[in-house]
């Protein structure tokens, strides 16, 4: 991090052991003001963007993580900064030092066309769709769209302004705010209150119609091609019962609404964002063929969104929870309870090389697959252990306490522990910390 009197390594890194390259020190973000202006024909956006931070030291210089835009200009409470901007950094030297403990107002005007963040997971961030945009930024792509300390630990809170064309619908994670039609464009206003990582923040942008998949409780609402509307409202007609069985099982949904968005362009997978989780057109078929996936979006918003993992290497606790949950859903709904399908999964897992460490799988292994499976195995032995009452009652405390924060895995061992009869140091060591598969508990 670097002060005023000086540098210190560190100011463009950040604390997550697996992307240090993405995130920063030296501040903490409090709020993002995003005004947002984007060309659909031409893909161009153009930003501004107010982000209000305070000074964890004194500071003479800072970074910000922002992908290939132009930076047109910054601002430091009000006046105009000395800054730098390569492809992953803007690097900004202030006027006046900022103080030790100070608030302080960076605004950045930038444009450009947004393009992904290109990696090891393909092209991550702002993307166009055939007709249209899409933003899925998980885990490093929110500097593709806007300037940020791109961690998971640096929650925040935003307003987004987003002003297109009036013919298309835009949907930001978010609650809505307001609406204001112009001379051929629209400019639609959300709020995020809550805290939240720059990477579940998310536009989308398309021809939708919106209808409600669910009525009383939670709101929960879809935006479609009109065309898909009759196998939408099929492939996601018991979501109402899968929020309520969730509620049950974990707590209080945590956001006001819950939005899905389906995409009019094949994705290879759906992904969650903050409210939100965005699917393809290829995940209808009119059968509930992906029901699977609709209960794994909707449990990231407990286990991920409201609990978001303060580094990388504990994303089990995202994946292998979502993946559990699938599992919960399925007893309920008639199909195989979580008991046979921790079996099936278990002779899948035990059928494949043990070569990933479910607590720290490596960047590379990050999204493996048995971080999912067997993760989810984890949380079922954890269960076994301790017996459904406690098991249950866990989570719902789990949730509860650390709503809107983030986790680690040392801090739900110790969470687990206290609903526990027994040590569970042995139990968690073996499924987490150890490549070999151990037996699962009777």
């Amino acid at each position: 991090m670097i002060s005023a009197g000086g540098a210190t390594p560190g100011a463009d890194r950040s604390a997550d052991s697996y992307l240090p390259g993405h995130g920063n020190g030296g501040y903490r973000v409090l709020h993002y003001d995003l005004d947002l202006d984007y060309r659909i024909v031409t893909n161009r956006l153009a930003g501004r963007a107010t982000v209000t931070a305070v000074a964890a030291q004194a500071l003479s210089r800072f970074t910000l993580d922002l992908g290939r835009m132009r930076v047109e200009e910054v601002r430091v409470d009000g006046r105009p900064a000395k800054h730098t901007h390569r492809p992953d950094k803007l690097h900004v030297k202030p006027e006046r030092p900022v103080a030790a403990g100070a608030t302080f107002r960076v605004d950045v005007r930038y444009a450009g066309k947004p393009v992904p963040i290109s990696g090891r997971w393909g092209d991550i961030g702002w993307d166009e769709l055939t007709d249209g945009a899409l933003v899925a930024s998980q885990p490093n792509g929110a500097p593709s769209w806007f300037p940020c300390d791109d961690q998971p630990a640096a929650k925040a809170t935003f307003r987004v302004a987003v002003t297109t064309s009036s013919a298309y619908t835009v949907l930001v994670t978010g609650d809505p705010v307001s609406r204001r039609r112009g001379a051929g464009s629209t400019t639609w206003v959300y709020e995020r209150r809550e805290p939240t990582s720059p990477y579940l923040m998310s536009v989308q942008i398309g021809r939708y119609e919106r209808v409600d998949l669910a009525y009383g409780g939670v709101l929960q609402r879809a935006a479609i091609p009109a065309r898909l509307r009759a196998g939408v409202l099929h492939d996601f007609g018991r979501h109402g019962e899968i929020m309520g069985a969730f509620q049950r099982f974990f707590g209080p949904y945590p956001f006001t609404e819950y939005v899905v968005v389906v995409a009019d362009d094949d994705l290879d997978d759906p992904v969650e964002a903050q409210g939100m989780a965005v699917f393809g057109r290829n995940h209808i078929d009119g059968r509930r063929t992906h029901e699977r996936l609709v209960a794994h979006e909707l449990a990231h918003q407990w286990f991920g969104n409201s609990l978001t993992v303060a580094d990388w290497r504990h994303i089990w606790l995202n994946e292998g929870f979502a993946t559990y949950a699938e599992w919960l859903w399925s007893g309920v709904a008639g199909g195989a309870p979580a008991d046979a399908l921790a079996a099936r999964w278990y002779d899948e897992v035990a059928a494949r090389p043990a070569n990933v460490v479910v607590a720290d799988p490596g960047v590379d292994r990050m999204f493996d697959p048995l971080v999912y499976k067997r993760g989810a195995l984890t949380v079922h032995a954890l269960r076994r252990t301790v017996g459904d009452e406690a098991f249950f009652a866990l989570l719902r405390a789990w949730v509860a306490e650390h709503e809107h924060g983030t986790v680690t895995t040392e801090q739900f061992r110790a969470h687990a522990q206290r609903f526990a009869r027994e040590p569970l140091d042995g139990l968690f060591t073996t499924w987490l910390d150890r490549r070999p598969l151990p037996t699962m508990p009777r």
